[in-house]
C-alpha cells in the first residue's frame, strides 16, 4: 500500500480523521511537545539518537545511517509485535517526525508494506508546528468570551469548575499551565509544560469550542508562571465582557489555605517562597510575614499578603487591561460553598 502524504496545515484540518497518531520520534522530543494525542513510538529511542548524531560528525554519514538503519528496524519491529499484530486492515494511522524524513519514512514504509493506509505529514513536526502557530490566531479569535474577574482567593477556578459541570465552556488556562498563576502559584511536584506544549494545549482546546457558545475564562496575565498565553488569545480576553467575582476576605483567606494546603503542611517551603516577594515588598516586611508563620500565623500572613500585595497589583491590572470590567457582571459569593459556586455557576449559564 503506497504511503500517502499530508501538508501540515491540512494535517491540523483533518487531525479527528485518523484514528492513531504516531510520533517517531525519541522519547525527549515527545515530551517537549508533541500533536495532541499522538503516541510515541520512537524509531530511534534517546541514546540511540545521540550515538547515531555523533557518527554522523564523528565518522560519517554512511557509516551512521547503516547502524541507524539497523537500531531502527529492530524498534520498528518491537512497536509492530507489540501494538499491532491484532489491527484491522482499515487501520489508518497518521506519522510523523522531526521533518518527516528517515525516521517517520521507514516507520511509514513498513507499515505500508503490511498493508494499511499510511499517512505521512509532509515537513514533520517542524511544518506542524508551524501551521499551529499560523493557525492559533483564527482559532482564539472565532470564540467569544466571559472573563472572571476577581481578586485571588475569589474563587475563580472553582467557579470554572462549577461552570463546567453545568455543562458550560470552560477554558482553564491554569490547568494546562500547571500552575496558578502567581509569585507563590507553583505546584509541588508539578512540573509546567514546555511553551511549545503549553501552545499546543490551548489550540487544541480552542479548536474543541463551539463558537455559538460563550466560553467562560479567568482573567489571567500575559504569563502563566514560565509560559506565556498567545497574543491573539490573550487581546480576544482583553476586550471581552467581565464578571466580577466577589467573596468575603474571610472566606478568600480559607479558601486559599484549602487550594494551598502544601504551603500550609510545609511552613518551611512557604517561607522559601515568600523570598520571592523581597524586591517588591522590602526584607523587613516578608522577615516580619516570615516570623508570623513560625509562629503558626499562617492565615493572618495570608490576609496580609492579600490586603497589602496581591489586591492592590489585581486592582490596577484588571482596569487597566481589561476594556470591559468597568461594566462587569458582579457574581456575589455569601462564602466558598459547593452550594453558592453552584448557584452562582446556574445563575451565569442563564
Amino acid at each position: 500500500m503506497p504511503v500517502h502524504t499530508l501538508p501540515a496545515a491540512e494535517a491540523l484540518r483533518q487531525l479527528d480523521q485518523f484514528e492513531t497518531i504516531i510520533d517517531a520520534r525519541s522519547e525527549d522530543e515527545h515530551a517537549l511537545d508533541h500533536i495532541p494525542g499522538a503516541l510515541n513510538w520512537p524509531t530511534l529511542n534517546n541514546a540511540e539518537r545521540i550515538v547515531i548524531g555523533t557518527m554522523y560528525k564523528q565518522v560519517n554519514a554512511f557509516e551512521a545511517k547503516k547502524r541507524g538503519a539497523a537500531l531502527a528496524a529492530r524498534n520498528i519491529a518491537a512497536h509492530i509485535e507489540r501494538e499491532l499484530i491484532e489491527a484491522p486492515r482499515n487501520w489508518k494511522p497518521l506519522v510523523y517526525c522531526w521533518r518527516g524524513g528517515n525516521r517517520s519514512g521507514s516507520l511509514a514504509t513498513i507499515l505500508g508494506a503490511i498493508g494499511f493506509h499510511v499517512t505521512l505529514i509532509e515537513g514533520g513536526y517542524k511544518a506542524w508546528r508551524a501551521a499551529l502557530v499560523e493557525d492559533l490566531p483564527s482559532q482564539a479569535q472565532r470564540l467569544q468570551y466571559r472573563v472572571i474577574c476577581g481578586p485571588t482567593g475569589s474563587g475563580k477556578t472553582r467557579l470554572l469548575q462549577a461552570l463546567a459541570a453545568q455543562g458550560a465552556q470552560v477554558l482553564d488556562l491554569e490547568a494546562l499551565a500547571n500552575h496558578r498563576s502567581s509569585v507563590l502559584g507553583h505546584i509541588p511536584g508539578l512540573p509546567q509544560p514546555s511553551q511549545k506544549r503549553f501552545d499546543s494545549l490551548i489550540w487544541d482546546a480552542l479548536r474543541k469550542l463551539d463558537p455559538a457558545r460563550p466560553v467562560f475564562v479567568e482573567s489571567e496575565s500575559k504569563k502563566v508562571g514560565n509560559v506565556r498565553v498567545p497574543d491573539a488569545l490573550i487581546n480576544a480576553m482583553r476586550e471581552s465582557p467581565c464578571i466580577d467575582l466577589q467573596l468575603p476576605d474571610t472566606e478568600r483567606v480559607a479558601l486559599l489555605l484549602e487550594d494551598y494546603d502544601f504551603f500550609v503542611k510545609d511552613p518551611e517551603h512557604f517561607c522559601e517562597r515568600l523570598q520571592a516577594l523581597v524586591e517588591l515588598r522590602g526584607k523587613a516586611v516578608v522577615d516580619g510575614w516570615v516570623e508570623k508563620v513560625a509562629a503558626g500565623k499562617t492565615p493572618e500572613v495570608v490576609l496580609e499578603l492579600l490586603t497589602m500585595h496581591y489586591d492592590p497589583m489585581y486592582s490596577a491590572s484588571i482596569k487597566r487591561n481589561f476594556t470591559q470590567y468597568g461594566q462587569a457582571q458582579a457574581c456575589v459569593l455569601a462564602d466558598r460553598s459547593e452550594a453558592s459556586l453552584d448557584k452562582a455557576a446556574e445563575s451565569l449559564c442563564r
